[in-house]
C-alpha cells in the first residue's frame, strides 16, 4: 500500500523524458523538429495535421469520418533510433512522422509500421518489425490521446500513470461506429 492508503500497483508510475518534438500542418511522412508543441486536450498537437476530434489518418477518414480520433499523438521511442543507427539506418527526431521521441519509456509494439516507410527509406519497415514469442512484434512506438493539454518541451520529464486494473485492450476502446 502507497503512503496515501492506495494500491502500489494500480497507480505505478514511470518516468522519462522527452528527447525530441515535432510537428507538421501537411499530411507529410515526416514532420519538423521543434523545441515545444501545444497539446490540445481532446485535439492533439496545435497546428498538426493529425489534430482533431475526430480521425485525422487519410485512410481511416476515407472510412468513417466521423470516428474518435484516437491518433492525436504519435510517440516513438529514441532507443529506437539509437538501435536503427546501430543498424545503419541514421533517423532523427521527426523523421518517422513521430511528435514526441521519449527517453527511457518502452514504447515498442503498439503501432503497425505502414508502406510508406519503405517509400521514406527503402527496407526500414522490415527493420521495424522484430517478432519475438514474448513481445509485440513491431518497434513503430504507440499513438495517444490527449487528455490534459498543455506546452511540453524537450528535455521535459514523462510520468505515465497507469490505470486501475482490470485493463482494457486498446483496439476494445476504439471500436466506435458512426450514429446512422
Amino acid at each position: 500500500m502507497g503512503s496515501d492508503g492506495s494500491d502500489l500497483k494500480s497507480t505505478a508510475t514511470l518516468a522519462a523524458r522527452i528527447a525530441g518534438l515535432a510537428s507538421d500542418g501537411k499530411h507529410r511522412f515526416s514532420k519538423s523538429q521543434r523545441e515545444s508543441l501545444v497539446l490540445l486536450e481532446g485535439i492533439g498537437v496545435e497546428g498538426d495535421a493529425h489534430a482533431g476530434p475526430f480521425v485525422r489518418h487519410r485512410y481511416l477518414a476515407r472510412r468513417n469520418p466521423t470516428m474518435p480520433n484516437a491518433r492525436q499523438v504519435h510517440l516513438i521511442p529514441v532507443e529506437l533510433l539509437d538501435k536503427l543507427r546501430a543498424e545503419d539506418r541514421v533517423l532523427g527526431p521527426g523523421d518517422l512522422g513521430e511528435n514526441v521521441l521519449t527517453a527511457g519509456l518502452d514504447l515498442t509494439g503498439l503501432r503497425t509500421p505502414c508502406v510508406l516507410i519503405d517509400r521514406f527509406r527503402t527496407g526500414l519497415k522490415r527493420r521495424l518489425i522484430m517478432p519475438k514469442a514474448d513481445r509485440p512484434a513491431y518497434r513503430c512506438g504507440v499513438m495517444d490521446v490527449v487528455a490534459s493539454g498543455g506546452r511540453i518541451s524537450v528535455g521535459d520529464r514523462i510520468e505515465i500513470r497507469f490505470p486501475p486494473e482490470p485493463w482494457r485492450t486498446l483496439p476494445a476502446l476504439c471500436r466506435h461506429k458512426a450514429a446512422s
